[in-house]
């Protein structure tokens, strides 16, 4: 009878850790919202910077709830279709002057003169070598809008729409362009432009007061952007807004908080500022030294805008000044995102949401990336990378194994001390202590191998899900992308039919050798005395193939070859203390008599 409760019991709480894990994650950390409906002509006009113009009219209400993948991109088939028409006929046009850089190719907008058209060489859409380039830009309009805007504010008021014009034809590391226009009352606008040989973007915005009076002017940058193509904002990686001020990473605005016409409003230095996917960035960095303002505004219909204004400068008849501002568009590569921070962009590598434990975390990714060049394959760095920590790991196991082998050897002795004291718990406590004492058994030593394994296995489980070093990194045969979820699943029979199961029930190859070879690993151990801990023992390697599955494929490898480095670690120590194996063999039998 008690071992039917236990079992009830063991198999009530696995139900629980089964179908509870996935709401009580979505309940902690809830998923963007779609701001509300109304808005102002900004979300489909060319944006003000500040506060709302008069004449400013509602804009369209979108009240659809948006789905996000894990790395972004539109999800809707209507609207994936609806981009490729609008970007064919936007991109037609040829008031354009083309981007030809070494990582990013695209277009400037001479009739807007935003920079609205980018696409990343060096990554793809999908693992198919087929696949378009990721696109990060989209012109105004389109479903994936986002875009980059230089300009400035004339005695307090937005430029009239006009055209600019250009003094070049290619945007290349080796060739600048500069776009010019003439403002009212004799002042002339230009915007030099240049790029390097990674994703950064200088504009020197430059301001000639030909007229006979002064002109109060504000140079200004923004960044617009729908969330429609937003990565989820996860528990462990923020997308959304971001930016560097005071010397501090802020992660803390959503898109969720900026409702139509809502604005938040960092405070002190800024460092940088834009939005961020979990794999892309966009960012704004403000010339060293000068006075800006930086806000996130919520626009309506799914549009964000992040603007930066520089104070108002006042420029005398005759006088010229200037502004350099960056832009920062492309992927979160931590090598260039370094490369960028010792140029002189405070605490740009930050814009990868490490978190707290970022000292643990980037070691271990630079060390996969030295196996990764060593082996040419980022699932062999993975197997590689596991051998040396359960290597470093070896000496804390060997004592884990010598203190069990020792605490069987005074099992004896503690029970005659449990039974002789059991009416008297404080003496039986310090009788257990000075027995530990005598012996040198520290009973605790067996939890220090699974302690240690824990942040080790956090870490990588953030490195798997942010480095972009791993997106698209192919192992064998069907694992194409080492930073997704297995693909070949139980119910798609292993990837023979068309379709993707998701959450708890894609219990791919990899999650079925986690929960065989975790099964192994407690074969091995000593059963517990308690019959509930037997049961969830017994139950839980296949509990957590059900919860790892939606997880990396590279988290799982880690953990599989973990578990059979582990088995073969124990048949090794067990070889070391025979009278440990004995026992566990004895304890087995007598646990298998009394369940019989």
């Amino acid at each position: 009878m008690t071992n039917s409760r236990n079992l009830i019991l063991a198999a009530a709480l696995s139900f629980m850790l089964l179908f509870g894990w996935d709401a009580v994650v979505r309940y902690l950390y809830p998923q963007p919202a779609t701001p509300p409906a109304t808005a102002t002509a900004q979300a489909s006009g060319q944006p003000d910077v500040g506060s709302p113009q008069p004449g400013d009219s509602p804009a369209s209400v979108d009240t659809a709830k948006i789905a996000h993948s894990r790395a972004g991109g539109l999800m809707d088939p209507k609207q994936i279709a609806l981009e490729k028409a609008d970007l064919k006929t936007a991109l037609a046009s040829p008031d354009r002057i083309p981007i030809d850089a070494p990582r990013v190719a695209g277009s400037i907008n001479l009739d807007t003169g935003t920079i609205d058209d980018l696409v990343l060489k060096d990554y793809r859409e999908t693992v198919d070598k087929n696949s378009p380039p990721v696109r990060l830009f989209s012109p105004q309009g389109t479903p994936a809008q986002q875009f980059a805007e230089f300009s400035f504010l004339l005695n307090g008021k937005r430029l009239p729409a006009g055209k600019w014009q250009a003094d070049g034809t290619r945007l290349t590391p080796t060739t600048p362009v500069t776009l010019h226009r003439q403002g009212p009352d004799g002042i002339g606008l230009s915007i030099k432009l240049s790029i390097d040989k990674d994703y950064m973007i200088h504009a020197d915005q430059r301001v000639d007061n030909s007229g006979s009076t002064n002109a109060v002017v504000q140079p200004f940058a923004l960044i617009n952007r729908t969330d429609r193509n937003a990565s989820q904002d996860l528990w462990i990686a923020h997308s959304g807004p971001i930016g560097m001020f005071n010397d501090a990473a802020d992660y803390d605005v959503d898109y969720k908080d900026l409702g139509a016409g809502q604005v938040s409003s960092p405070t002190g230095k800024i460092g940088w500022m834009g939005f961020t996917d979990i794999y892309w960035l966009s960012a704004l960095v403000p010339q060293a030294g000068a006075q800006a303002k930086a806000d996130f505004r919520g626009l309506g219909d799914n549009l964000f805008r992040a603007d930066l204004v520089y104070s108002p400068i006042s420029v005398p008849a005759g006088r010229a000044a200037s502004v350099t501002t960056q832009l920062f568009a492309g992927a979160k590569a931590s090598d260039i995102l370094s490369h960028y921070e010792k140029a002189g962009i405070p605490k740009f590598d930050l814009a990868i949401d490490w978190g707290w434990f970022r000292w643990f975390e980037q070691p271990f990714l630079w060390l996969l990336n030295q196996l990764f060049h060593l082996a040419g394959n980022f699932g062999v760095a993975i197997i590689l990378l596991t051998v040396i920590v359960r290597g470093a790991l070896f000496p804390i196991a060997q004592k884990q194994f010598a203190s069990m082998a020792a605490m069987k050897a005074i099992q004896p002795r503690m029970k005659a001390i449990q039974e002789k004291y059991k009416d008297d718990k404080m003496k039986q406590q310090q009788e257990m202590q000075k027995l530990f004492k005598d012996e040198g058994v520290n009973p605790l030593a067996g939890c220090l191998p699974m302690l240690l394994q824990a942040p080790i296995l956090f870490a990588l489980y953030k490195v798997f899900v942010l480095a972009i070093e791993m997106r698209h990194q192919p192992f064998i045969l069907w694992i194409r992308d080492l930073s997704a979820p297995d693909p070949a699943t139980v119910l798609n029979l292993f990837g023979l039919l068309p379709f993707h199961p998701t959450g708890f029930l894609a219990i791919g190859v990899l999650a079925l050798l986690l929960g065989f070879t975790m099964w192994l690993t407690f074969r091995l151990n000593p059963a517990p005395a308690d019959p509930v801990q037997q049961k969830m023992f017994s139950i839980m390697p296949w509990m957590m193939m059900f919860v790892m599955a939606p997880f990396a494929a590279g988290l799982l490898l880690y953990w599989t070859t973990s578990n059979l480095l582990t088995i073969a670690q124990q048949k090794y120590l067990y070889s070391r203390h025979p009278q440990l194996r004995a026992a566990v063999e004895k304890e087995r039998k007598a646990v298998k008599a009394a369940a019989d």
